[in-house]
């Protein structure tokens, strides 16, 4: 996401307009008939004010059209005011009071993209692919995403109980939470088995400088160099790009993150990375899930395209698109889409996603094989990865694949909570031995 401010005078709105009626020769077939369409849209408004049933507010009638401009669009550009403008800041900003769930809309349905790490939702059992139905027994079908959004949010301490269908079971079941500040705390690390984790969780404010810092922490506590890092983005929803490409520089020397493209051929932006890895060319291992969306998979795509990590886990959420944050009052924004994202090989992350190296399905959890999978293809109006290219046919993700036989049952006898994360530190166990020996043999 990029933030602009760009509150534009009346005046100049004025003199917009005016300079509007003096086209170019070549455009005035295509002005007169932009001309006919806002005369139309003119007269249907004064008709609603003059005879619909009751009293209507001009400022709803506007902000109603305005959504549905935007609306016909795409799922991410909107017009927010007031106190979702504020929310939008917050949000940007790290911290706001809820439940701590990403979601979406799938044929006027609210669903779970993913749910927040440590937040109420998660702790409480929400999963992503989940569909909200009810929150305190008011059907939600039907509701704008805003309104939805809007009614699960409130004062921290106060329960909320929402009604779940989640796909492969019979019935739709009730879950309680009480809300809380969300306080998005972006990393937290450990260092497991020799193995430097950093679990970074959302892309605001300050995400570059928390890893940076987690990576000196790392170090400190296992006296030095790691046998290798592993950077969990696991149902990370994206956040600020800046932030993408400062995360990114910290494990890259030299080369291109990413680049987004406009609307036009040269309507092109590229960012690179400067000379310095801060992991020395340490093993890396990025987890991604079906969860994992916008700046996460700008990251993932850096790595992966430069050969400086291996990407584990499932196919990324897909969303290749770059909103730009337009404030047009003190508590007005429109956010609109206006380029699409790329990796360094020139592949769109949008719609189609970063595909891992190496697929492992999450078997330690029991609902993984019956939860369909929910992505940015599957949302209505979403752009195609570029013009004339049609969307990536996406397979499963190691469902098939004869070395995961395991159940979520013999795994809890095992004492293994998080398969995904277990098999990627066996990864990096077996990488250091193979080096050992390799460094041995040399010798000999």
């Amino acid at each position: 996401m990029k933030l602009k401010n760009l509150a534009i005078p009346a005046a100049a709105l004025a003199g917009a307009a005016a300079m509007a009626i003096l086209p170019g020769q070549g455009a005035v077939a295509q002005d007169q008939d932009t001309y006919r369409e806002l005369e139309n849209f003119l007269t249907v408004f004064e008709r609603i004010r003059a005879n619909y049933v009751e009293e209507v507010d001009d400022h709803e009638l506007i902000k109603g059209a305005i959504d549905g401009m935007l609306s016909s669009l795409d799922p991410h550009s909107a017009y927010v005011e007031a106190s979702d403008f504020q929310t939008m800041r917050l949000t940007t900003d790290g911290n706001y009071g809820g439940l701590g769930l990403t979601v979406s809309m799938r044929d006027g349905a609210v669903v779970v993209i993913a749910p927040t790490e440590d937040t109420p939702a998660d702790k409480a059992g929400v999963k992503a692919g989940d569909y909200i139905t009810h929150l305190n027994g008011d059907l939600l079908f039907g509701m704008s995403l805003d309104e939805s959004v809007d009614m699960m949010r409130g004062e921290p301490g106060t329960t909320v109980t929402i009604t779940i269908v989640r796909p492969g079971r019979d019935k739709p079941f009730d879950v309680e939470i009480t809300r809380d500040i969300i306080d998005l705390r972006p990393v937290k690390w450990e260092v497991t088995d020799g193995v430097g984790i950093i679990n970074l969780n959302r892309f605001s404010a300050n995400a570059g400088a928390e890893v940076a810092e987690a990576i000196r922490g790392i170090e400190k506590a296992h006296g030095g160099r790691p046998r290798g890092y592993i950077l969990d983005m696991r149902s990370n929803p994206g956040g600020l790009l800046d932030q993408a490409i400062e995360v990114s520089d910290l494990f890259l020397e030299s080369g291109e993150i990413v680049s987004e493209r406009g609307r036009r051929k040269d309507d092109i932006e590229r960012f690179y990375a400067t000379k310095g890895d801060l992991t020395e060319g340490a093993p890396i291992i990025v987890l991604q899930d079906a969860g994992s969306a916008s700046a996460s998979e700008i990251v993932a795509g850096a790595l992966q395209d430069h050969r400086r990590a291996v990407v584990m886990g499932e196919t990324s959420f897909g969303k290749g698109s770059v909103q730009t944050v337009i404030q047009t009052g003190p508590e007005a924004a429109l956010r609109l889409t206006t380029a699409r994202y790329y990796t360094p090989s020139g592949k769109s992350v949008q719609a189609g996603g970063i595909e891992p190296d190496i697929a492992v399905p999450q078997l330690s959890d029991p609902d993984w094989f019956d939860r369909p999978v929910f992505r940015e293809a599957d949302l209505r109006r979403h752009l195609v990865a570029q013009e004339g290219v049609e969307d990536a046919v996406l397979e499963e993700d190691g469902t098939d694949d004869p070395r995961f036989t395991e159940t979520a049952e013999s795994l809890e006898e095992k004492g293994i909570e998080d398969y995904q994360l277990h098999y990627a530190l066996k990864t990096l166990e077996r990488v250091a031995m193979a080096t050992t020996s390799g460094t041995a043999g040399g010798r000999n």
